[in-house]
């Protein structure tokens, strides 16, 4: 419930606390005392549109608080948890919303700054405000569905049809992606299997591009330098060879070497080891040139090969190392062609099977719905006769929906529509009731709903409006009846509204002194003050004893 309001230089208002009780709470004073004010600003703190016309002359900033306190079972703590806002563990939320004279506009929630659509969001859980000229709510036919399901209770079969929709969804969308690849398949089907048989032949493999121009370059290299070689190992050979012309200069020395007893001993050492160096050279080289000898074919074929690869990858605008991959892909699209009707065949299946119980469980949704919006109407229709619109009939009209347009919501719109007259068509509680009967609708309407709403406070402003005597009573009996549900917030003009208050407040304009200036402010009336209230809203500007009569006869219990 709204434990209190906290206002600072709002309009009129310079600082004004409030701090409300359970139940039925009246607020009440002459005209233009203040109550609209008080209602702008609390509608400021529960995220309302607000500008800086709002902003008391003279001030350079504005403000409201309003302090409320909830159970810790009530829906609002888990959107609190899904937000990442700080729950109190007393319970405690306080909005604040401050304006300044610049226009600008800041928004918390206890104490932590958010968004003015956050702050709308938590708002429109904790107070719902209801006036003549209400646009929102009740009188906006986009919500009664939500208030007709709110109503009815039978949020599990709701949450079943979102889950359905939402895999019926997720199986479409595959089925569209696979027909979808399955299309462009069989578009280009010559040309993916004639790319798929072209790289199969080619067979690539990675890393062979760099294996392949290797051996290319090594070849290459290998020919050049065998020709040179097989020249200097021909010199070497040539006439007898330099190894024969050693081994016989190392015999004439040795022969010699006889005579000069060991002078031509080191040469003929030298000579020696100048033949076997020679001879291990030529072995080295004749080796080296078997090395380098390959088949020219061999060459061939590799160059062949790697101008295939590098065709094929220019081809495809990729690497040659790439090349495995296409070929997958290729195959991949070959294997959809092949078996992609029948995954396309099977996933039509799975749809259909998804998409005949989503609908089983829609027309379930549908039928919880009419039973649902047959009480809701029996039980309004029920209030309408003590509120004089006896000749009036209200009905919540459901409106199929085409299967196309099926969703997560079901398979119908909702409309809370009326007849003011007999024999008169329904519609639209806007375009049918006029401004005193549209408030008794509103309030009959909520009468009903709130023996199952969420929302802890509910504000009337001046829904009494142009009714007045039996009437008005019952209306102040409903309201009564409706503040056991809920903590309920009445700006009334009718003392018959007012007399039945648990709780009850004046607002009125006074000024400090003379010389100042004027200033909204609010009293909490004791029962003295109550009765000079009501006497007031029967009398007018002159109290009568008649009227404080009548006041006291109205408070009686």
């Amino acid at each position: 419930m709204l434990n209190s309001l906290t206002i600072n230089n709002i309009i009129l208002i310079d600082r004004l606390h409030i701090e409300f009780e359970d139940g039925l709470c009246v607020l009440s004073g002459e005209t233009g005392a203040g109550k609209s004010i008080l209602m702008d600003s609390l509608g400021l703190a529960m995220g309302g549109r607000g500008g800086r016309e709002l902003v008391r002359h003279g001030c350079e900033q504005a403000s409201v608080i309003a302090d409320f306190y909830l159970p810790d079972h009530h829906a609002i703590w888990s959107f609190f948890k899904q937000s990442g806002l700080d729950s109190d563990p007393e319970g405690q939320i306080i909005l604040r919303r401050t304006l300044t004279r610049e226009g600008r506009s800041r928004a918390y929630i206890n104490d932590k700054p958010v968004s003015i659509g956050l702050l709308r969001e938590v708002g429109d859980m904790l107070v719902e405000i209801h006036g003549q000229h209400d646009e929102r709510g009740l009188l906006n036919p986009a919500g009664h569905r939500k208030l007709l399901d709110d109503y009815g209770q039978y949020g599990d079969v709701l949450e079943r049809v979102r889950h359905l929709y939402a895999d019926l969804t997720r199986l479409a969308e595959q089925l569209r992606l696979e027909q979808d690849k399955l299309a462009r398949a069989q578009a280009d089907e010559d040309y993916v299997r004639h790319n798929l048989k072209e790289l199969e032949d080619l067979a690539p493999q990675s890393g062979e591009e760099r294996q392949l121009a290797e051996e290319r370059s090594r070849m290459m290299q290998g020919e050049q330098m065998s020709g040179g070689l097989k020249e200097i190992l021909a010199d070497l050979l040539s006439r007898g060879g330099i190894d024969a012309t050693l081994r016989s200069l190392i015999r004439r020395v040795s022969r010699m070497a006889t005579q000069d007893k060991g002078m031509l001993d080191p040469v003929a050492d030298c000579l020696d080891r100048a033949a076997t160096e020679t001879a291990e050279a030529i072995a080295l080289l004749e080796a080296t040139l078997r090395n380098l000898e390959f088949v020219p074919e061999e060459l061939e074929n590799t160059e062949e090969r790697l101008f295939a690869l590098r065709a094929a990858a220019r081809k495809h605008k990729c690497q040659v190392d790439d090349l495995p991959e296409i070929l997958k892909d290729f195959d991949r699209k070959c294997h959809a062609l092949d078996y992609g009707d029948e995954e396309v065949r099977r996933l039509q299946g799975d749809v259909a099977a998804a998409r005949e119980i989503f609908h089983q469980a829609v027309r379930e949704l549908s039928a919880a719905r009419e039973k649902a919006a047959a009480e809701l109407d029996s039980l309004v229709n029920a209030e309408l006769a003590p509120l004089k619109l006896e000749k009036a009939h209200f009905a919540t009209c459901l409106v199929p929906l085409e299967i196309a347009q099926w969703g997560e919501a079901g398979g119908e719109r909702a409309e809370f529509m009326i007849s003011t007259n007999p024999g008169a068509p329904l519609g639209g509680l806007v375009k049918v009731a006029s401004g005193g009967e549209l408030s008794r609708f509103i309030l009959a309407l909520k009468v009903v709903l709130a023996r199952k709403t969420t929302v802890p406070t509910l504000v009337f402003d001046e829904i009494d409006r142009g009714v007045g005597g039996a009437v008005a009573d019952a209306v102040g009996a409903r309201l009564e009846r409706l503040a056991a549900e809920a903590q309920i917030l009445v700006i009334t003009h009718s003392p018959q509204v007012a007399s039945r208050a648990a709780n009850h407040w004046l607002i009125e304009k006074s000024a400090k002194n003379h010389n100042s200036d004027v200033f909204t402010t609010i009293i909490s009336l004791d029962d003295q003050g109550r009765t000079e209230e009501i006497a007031r809203m029967l009398a007018g500007a002159e109290i009568t004893d008649e009227a404080r009569a009548a006041a006291q006869s109205l408070l009686q219990p």
